[in-house]
């Protein structure tokens, strides 16, 4: 009797046991049913107490990476591979359909497919070099939209697709770096040449206005005038005690005019010493 009651408790542990599943932080589950098939609602994260014969399918809902290598060519032909980044996560209100239509290895049965698929629709648009330098991120921009525009409907959302490298043959990828660092020179070279052509275009205003400043002024000038200047000239030469002597043209024809400013110094007073200054 004992044995019997032990054994029906220990049933009880066991079936009570197997009617329970947790769902870890971050993650989903859905459940299938002998009676019901898979069920509609999913299960949120906790302890939940289920039959003892389903069948629980847990996803991850937390955003995901995923590394792949890609073997493309580009529209010349040459084949190129691309370090890809891919960054999804399924669609938490869609993990019924996401189960019954794909389940849970979807990336290798759709994700990974259309990723490659995608990727070689695009880069075939390219060249090697607009790849390898200047236009990478439109070309990832273009993998995503396409990526995107396939997985509609499909219940898993894709936030970005990311090329990490870009791996070239070794004589195209020398080939590429050689006529970039080319273009970089040529590019400084034009910088130094337009700013030179600037600065003789600056110079050329500025002798063109000094010439214009030169015939304004050369105009105004008369003999008179010029005289007048010479005059007061010399009335500071005289007055400056520096000057000793002044030499003067006195006009075509005439013999120079030669000033002894010292005639013009007044007399030194004597201090209360007694001495000259």
């Amino acid at each position: 009797m004992k044995n019997s009651l032990l054994i029906a408790v220990m049933g009880c542990v066991v079936i009570s046991l197997s009617a329970c599943t947790t769902v870890q932080s971050g993650m989903g589950a859905v459940e299938w049913t002998p009676s019901s098939g898979t069920l509609k609602e999913p299960i949120g994260e906790g302890f939940h107490i289920v039959s003892p014969f389903s069948e629980i399918y847990q996803y991850d809902l937390r955003e995901q990476e995923h590394q792949e290598s890609l073997d493309v060519l580009a529209n010349n032909g040459l084949s190129i591979i691309l370090d890809t980044s891919i960054l999804f996560k399924p669609v938490n209100s869609e993990l019924f359909l996401l189960q019954t239509e794909i389940g849970p290895d979807y990336y290798r049965i759709l994700l990974g497919p259309l990723l490659r698929s995608g990727a070689r629709k695009v880069v075939g648009r390219y060249s090697p070099e607009e790849i390898y330098s200047t236009k990478r991120e439109e070309v990832e921009k273009e993998i995503f939209a396409e990526v995107n525009r396939k997985l509609q409907s499909k219940h898993i959302q894709v936030d970005g697709i990311l090329i990490r490298d870009v791996h070239l043959p070794k004589v195209v990828q020398e080939a590429i770096e050689l006529k970039l660092q080319q273009e970089q020179r040529a590019l400084a070279m034009q910088f130094v040449l337009d700013k030179e052509r600037k600065e003789a275009e600056r110079k050329k205003i500025e002798a063109a206005g000094i010439a214009d400043y030169q015939l304004l002024i050369g105009k105004g000038l008369t003999d008179a005038l010029l005289q007048w200047k010479q005059i007061e000239a010399i009335e500071k030469l005289v007055q400056s005690p520096n000057s000793k002597t002044i030499i003067l043209d006195a006009g075509k024809g005439n013999l120079p005019l030669i000033l002894d400013t010292r005639t013009f110094e007044p007399e030194s007073k004597p201090n209360g010493a007694g001495k000259a200054h």
